[in-house]
C-alpha cells in the first residue's frame, strides 16, 4: 500500500494547528500562536499595493530583489556595524522558517550532529532529521532559562557541524548575554562549527536587555548565517518574507537548497518590505514601546490570576508557571484553559526532546502580540482561575 515517507512519519500536526482549531471550536481568546491581530506599518502596505499595480506580479530574482537585499545589508550595518555583501551575502526567503530549513539543508550533511538549545522553535528538529543529521539537545533551565556551560561543552564533538542559536529566545523570552554568546562562539571556533542564528525578534527587547548578534563576536561572522523576518520586524506575518545573511560561502549553500524548495519569494511583498527598511528612525523605538506596554498588560493579568511569571527580556511571549493554580501537566492545563477559561495558550512539550520535556511541564506560553482590547478580554477571562 502507498504510504508516507519514513522521514516524515514521526511528524504529526504542529501544536499551533491543534491549539488554533481547539480555540476556534470553543471561541477562546487566542494567545497561542504568535500572530498579531493588527497590521504593521501603513506605509509598507501602501508599498505592497503600489507594487501590485506596477507589475511586480511575476517571478522575482531567486535570491531576492536588489532593493530588499540592500535593505537587509544596510540594516545590519546600521544596527550592528556588520558589513554584508548585498549581492552574494543576502538571501530572501519565504519566511524565516524556510531560511532555517534551507540553512540546515545547505550546510549540514547526513550523519552530522546539530546542537539545538531547547525549548526550541518546533521546526528546528524536523529540519535536522530530514537532512539526515542528528539533533543534540542542550536545555535551558527554568526559572531563569539559562544553560549549564558544562552541558553545552559536552554537546560538542568531532561530529558537530552546526549549532542553532535563537536570541531573543522563543518561547522563553530570554536574551542571551555577551558571556553566553562568547562561550558558544569559543566552542564553535574550537570545534569548527557553523552557527545558524535565528534572530527574528531582534527589535523586541525590553528593560536593560540588549540584543547581540553572535556574528559580531570576534571570528564569528565567517561562520554564521543570521536569519531575520519581516513578520517579526514589521508585524506582517502573512507576507512570509524572511532573509538570511552572512559570508557568501555559507549563503551560497543556503541558496543552493532554497532554489529547489521555493526558488523565489512573494514579489510584491518584497518591494513592501524593502520600503519598510527605509522607515524613519523612530520606527523601531515606537515598535518596541508598543510591545513593552502590551507585555505589562499581560504580565499584570497573569500575576493577578495566580501564575508565577518572570518578565521576558525579549520576544512577544511569556512562559508562565501554572503550578500554583493547577495540578495537571501542561497539555491538560492548556486544554482546560481553552475549554473552561476561554483563553488559548501553548503547552511547550513539542519544543523539547523527550528526555528534557519535564523541564517545561509546569509552564505554558502566552503571546501578547494582540490588540489591547484582545489582551484585556483575555485578562478578564483569566480571573475565572481564581474561582
Amino acid at each position: 500500500m502507498p504510504a508516507p515517507a519514513r522521514r516524515v512519519a514521526p511528524f504529526g500536526n504542529t501544536v499551533f494547528s491543534e491549539i488554533n482549531a481547539l480555540a476556534r471550536q470553543h471561541n477562546a481568546v487566542n494567545l497561542g500562536q504568535g500572530m498579531p491581530d493588527f497590521d504593521g506599518p501603513a506605509a509598507a502596505i501602501e508599498a505592497a499595493v503600489t507594487a501590485l499595480r506596477s507589475g511586480a506580479n511575476q517571478y522575482p530574482p531567486g535570491p531576492g530583489i536588489e532593493a530588499l537585499r540592500q535593505g537587509v545589508a544596510s540594516h545590519a550595518l546600521r544596527f550592528y556595524n556588520l558589513r554584508v555583501d548585498p549581492t552574494d551575502g543576502v538571501l530572501v526567503t519565504p519566511g524565516a522558517t524556510e531560511a532555517v530549513f534551507c540553512a540546515i539543508m545547505g550546510l549540514v550533511d547526513p550523519g552530522d550532529e546539530v546542537i539545538i538549545i531547547e525549548p526550541f522553535f518546533d521546526s528546528y528538529a524536523p529540519g535536522v532529521l530530514m537532512a539526515g543529521a542528528q539533533p543534540v539537545y542542550v536545555p535551558l533551565h527554568p526559572p531563569d532559562w539559562t544553560f549549564d556551560p558544562a552541558e553545552l561543552r559536552a554537546a560538542f564533538s568531532a561530529r558537530t557541524r552546526a549549532v542553532i542559536v535563537n536570541t531573543p529566545h522563543n518561547p522563553t523570552g530570554r536574551v542571551f548575554t555577551y558571556a553566553e554568546l562568547a562561550l558558544i562562539a569559543d566552542l564553535c571556533q574550537e570545534f569548527d562549527v557553523t552557527v545558524i542564528s535565528d534572530e527574528v525578534y531582534e527589535h523586541l527587547v525590553y528593560d536593560d536587555a540588549r540584543h547581540i548578534p553572535i556574528a559580531t563576536l570576534p571570528g564569528m561572522f565567517s561562520r554564521t548565517v543570521t536569519i531575520g523576518s519581516a513578520g517579526k520586524t514589521f508585524g506582517m506575518t502573512g507576507w512570509k518574507v524572511g532573509w538570511a545573511y552572512g559570508p557568501p560561502e555559507l549563503i551560497g549553500g543556503v541558496w543552493r537548497a532554497h532554489q529547489f524548495v521555493t526558488f523565489a519569494t512573494n514579489h510584491p511583498a518584497q518591494h513592501a518590505v524593502a520600503h519598510a527598511f527605509t522607515l524613519d528612525g523612530t520606527y523601531y523605538e515606537d515598535y518596541q514601546d508598543l510591545y513593552q506596554r502590551k507585555r505589562a498588560l499581560l504580565l499584570e493579568g497573569l500575576t493577578a490570576a495566580g501564575f508565577k511569571v518572570t518578565p521576558p527580556q525579549g520576544t512577544y511571549f511569556v512562559m508562565a508557571d501554572f503550578s500554583a493554580i493547577f495540578s495537571g501537566n501542561a497539555d491538560t492545563f492548556a486544554r482546560h484553559m481553552i475549554e473552561n477559561i476561554g483563553v488559548a495558550c501553548i503547552p511547550p512539550g513539542s519544543f523539547y526532546s523527550p528526555e528534557h520535556r519535564s523541564l517545561g511541564d509546569r509552564y505554558v506560553r502566552f503571546a501578547f502580540c494582540k490588540n489591547d482590547d484582545t489582551l484585556r478580554e483575555a485578562v478578564r477571562r483569566l480571573m475565572k482561575l481564581l474561582k
